[in-house]
């Protein structure tokens, strides 16, 4: 066959089936690797390590060189699309929902991750993988910001910031630089002025676009990349990472099916004075769609159906509050990522403070405005997270080696959770502002 059609076959596949393929084979591969060496003691995954994990890093410093873009850019272009001097109190309880929700969800995934502590237990000599992918850093453990040092921080210089591994205070930048641009642009009268400036949210939303369509071509290497960590990560530990990998797993869906099934009924039932049986019957639709294609973005025009027609939702608050929300509502993503903090925290010893804690409250629900638009968005904002709670570069390497593999999976219980909670927020505002068509 030749190369070309090869390639070609491979390309059609979705990302999603590839990337779970690579994973399985990469723990059968692993685990029979452990076994082989535990029998043996020839230390078969030690001796590959060091040729299997410049694979891995590849794919690691790939998504490095997206993060600050994507991050950066999304921000501005969601700040930005807040029309202020439209918003009135309808907008005002739109977004107050919003962010009432991602904190409380940042706040419910930070407190599950503490209570389920995935890594207790777990007892490795991790400097085996950080030599494999080679010493990044001069210390496997790293110390946690208090709150003070958290609070000052977030108002800093965002590019001197980002030369230090700092990434709250861009996040804090950003999202004041996109609301600033907005006020410019609704408070400026001169027609010529207001188009430049209008322009200027245009190349923000082309770099957007561009950025995310680097990040595809990232997902297409992904597979290769996630073979040869999961490879490395199951043969050098074997059982010792199955417990806690599983527990991460099960309590962030756990966590997102809570945050679904029991905060959205709550919110609908005692906010909207509705019942949750009828609100999940008219949004069973656009629930099913995000799980499976990964996107809020994509889910949007199912997602306005189901709004519109099924709830009954004027379609003027729909057709506000909806696209708003694929954009800066993001609850899945804080019930997601704390966990991964918790287990890294976990496995090398790091102490989370009550610094460090608040500190992953806050940037989880700030870096979430920039997590949508493209599946896997959250993988990106796992690298800040992870920077803001003391991880070093090798720490960071392992933790998202961890988390690559099963990201697309988690990543369609996300996107389900994103999608119920814009819909809870919007039926919520409708039923208490009296948009509900008769």
């Amino acid at each position: 066959m030749p190369l070309g059609r090869l390639v070609r076959g491979y390309l059609k596949i979705n990302v999603l089936y590839k990337t779970g393929v690579a994973f399985v084979l990469g723990v059968i591969l692993g685990f029979l690797l452990w076994w082989y060496d535990a029998r043996t003691g020839a230390n078969v995954a030690g001796r590959i390590a060091p040729y299997l994990a410049p694979f891995g890093t590849i794919l690691v410093n790939m998504l490095k060189t997206v993060v600050i873009p994507i991050v950066f850019f999304s921000l501005i272009e969601g700040a930005s699309s807040l029309p202020l001097s439209k918003l009135g109190r309808v907008g005002g309880k739109v977004i107050g929902w919003y962010f009432a929700t991602s904190f409380f969800a940042a706040i419910f995934g930070v407190t599950i991750a503490l209570l389920i502590n995935p890594a207790k237990g777990a007892v490795a000599d991790w400097s085996k993988i950080a030599e494999a992918f080679g010493e990044q850093a001069a210390s496997i453990s790293a110390p946690s910001k208090g709150l003070v040092d958290v609070l000052v921080g977030m108002f800093a210089n965002p590019f001197q910031a980002l030369a230090n591994g700092d990434f709250l205070p861009m996040i804090i930048f950003a999202i004041l630089f996109g609301i600033a641009l907005r006020r410019v642009i609704e408070a400026t009268e001169e027609a010529k002025e207001r188009e430049r400036l209008e322009v200027l949210l245009d190349v923000i939303h082309g770099i957007v676009r561009g950025v995310y369509k680097i990040v595809y071509w990232i997902l297409e290497y992904a597979p290769i990349g996630v073979f040869a960590l999961t490879t490395l990560n199951f043969g050098l530990y074997g059982p010792l990472i199955v417990g806690p990998y599983v527990k991460t797993v099960i309590g962030i869906v756990a966590g997102i099916l809570c945050m679904i099934f029991i905060v959205y009924s709550g919110l609908v039932t005692f906010a909207g004075k509705a019942s949750p049986a009828e609100f999940f019957k008219g949004v069973r639709e656009a629930m099913l769609t995000a799980f499976v294609i990964r996107s809020s973005a994509g889910t949007l025009p199912v997602t306005l159906k189901c709004a519109i027609e099924n709830l009954k939702v004027r379609r003027e608050l729909a057709s506000f509050s909806l696209p708003l929300g694929a954009t800066i509502n993001m609850d899945g993503v804080c019930i997601h990522l704390p966990m991964w903090v918790a287990l890294g925290a976990g496995l090398f010893g790091i102490k989370l403070t009550a610094g460090t804690l608040f500190a992953m409250v806050i940037m989880t629900v700030l870096a979430s405005i920039g997590a949508g638009g493209v599946p896997g968005g959250s993988l990106m904002l796992l690298f800040l997270i992870l920077g803001i709670a003391g991880f070093n570069p090798t720490q960071t390497t392992i933790v998202i080696a961890l988390a690559l593999g099963v990201n697309p999976i988690l990543d369609m219980f996300e996107t389900m959770n994103n999608v119920t909670g814009d819909l809870a927020c919007t039926y919520v505002v409708a039923k208490t502002e009296g948009l509900i068509e008769e």
